[in-house]
């Protein structure tokens, strides 16, 4: 299969990655993504804190149009899951299941995947819907204001998570995924904040009425208007560890300034990098990514010095 050869290939169609790509389009470069379709974006029924929007705006919505954008500068963007890469700044090959690519630099934009409880993919999609479950308190706990709210992960995470879910309610309650794994010092912030711990683990849930219904293993109920998993996520970095770049804890990527990586001709941006994990911030890297690369691949052909 002979390789489609551009100056910029971007692995991921999220926030970041679309950024990204329309802003390299408009600097005239010849750029490709490559996206699976699973950004954490389009799970966004409808996001609230996103500038620009005062009536909110869909995640689905918002990549449409961003994809949109991307194209009418000229960017390429196709359907497909990179799986193999390898080579080195101006000599790149990717490899998917339908295409291989060849380019003079990468950028990362891959993000994270959360950890989802056990429920099958049409009930986990409608109770997104219907506000009954949550994944960013950031982005949305103020729309569960006074609502009663079960957090999900009694560990030093799912703690955290609760605490900073107090700041918009005072019904929280802790439940435990599997088991309760509580330090002292976590139990004390929890009472100091009077959030309530679970007696037990959680069985199962249910999001059939018009409240979340969380069956605990004793055979007991709690039930809430929303619930929060906080189970932690894991960081889509197969490409990065290909390619050899530095990752962060073994999980995000290392990143300048810039948002270079440690290999020369690989930039990030977005959740894959250690930041706030928010559109606007996975647009910010983008920009940021974008500049550099164009401006790198600038100075590589003698035609300036910009950094």
């Amino acid at each position: 299969m002979t390789a489609d050869r551009y100056d910029a290939l971007i692995v991921g169609g999220g926030p970041g990655g679309l950024t990204a790509a329309i802003y390299l389009a408009r600097y005239h470069r010849r750029v490709v993504v490559v996206d699976e379709g699973h950004s954490r974006a389009k799970w966004i029924p409808l996001s609230h804190n996103h500038a620009g929007y005062p009536e909110g705006i869909a995640g689905e919505e918002l990549l449409r149009r961003m994809r949109e954008q991307a194209k009418r500068y000229g960017a390429t963007i196709l359907t497909d899951r990179i799986e193999t890469i390898d080579g080195k700044a101006d000599a790149f090959e990717a490899r998917g299941s339908t295409v291989t690519i060849a380019a003079r630099a990468v950028l990362i934009a891959t993000g994270v995947e959360n950890r989802r409880p056990a429920l099958d993919a049409d009930t986990h999609r409608d109770a997104l819907q219907r506000g009954m479950l949550r994944y960013c308190p950031v982005c949305d706990a103020y729309e569960a204001t006074g609502l009663a709210i079960g957090v999900i992960g009694a560990n030093t995470h799912g703690v955290a998570e609760a605490l900073f879910l107090r700041t918009f309610s005072d019904r929280i309650t802790l439940v435990a995924q599997e088991t309760i794994d509580l330090g002292a010092d976590d139990r004390a912030a929890l009472a100091a904040a009077e959030i309530a711990v679970a007696p037990k683990p959680l069985s199962r849930m249910d999001f059939s009425g018009d409240r979340v219904a969380l069956h605990l293993t004793d055979g007991s109920e709690l039930h809430f208007d929303t619930v929060y998993p906080a189970l932690g996520s894991d960081s889509n970095n197969a490409l990065a560890r290909q390619l050899g770049v530095e990752l962060s804890d073994d999980r995000c990527i290392v990143v300048d300034t810039k948002q270079r990586a440690s290999v020369t001709g690989v930039y990030a941006a977005g959740d894959i990098v250690m930041s706030l994990d928010q559109i606007s911030v996975a647009m910010g890297h983008a920009a940021i990514a974008a500049t550099a690369l164009h401006n790198d691949l600038r100075n590589r052909d003698g035609e300036g010095t910009a950094s």
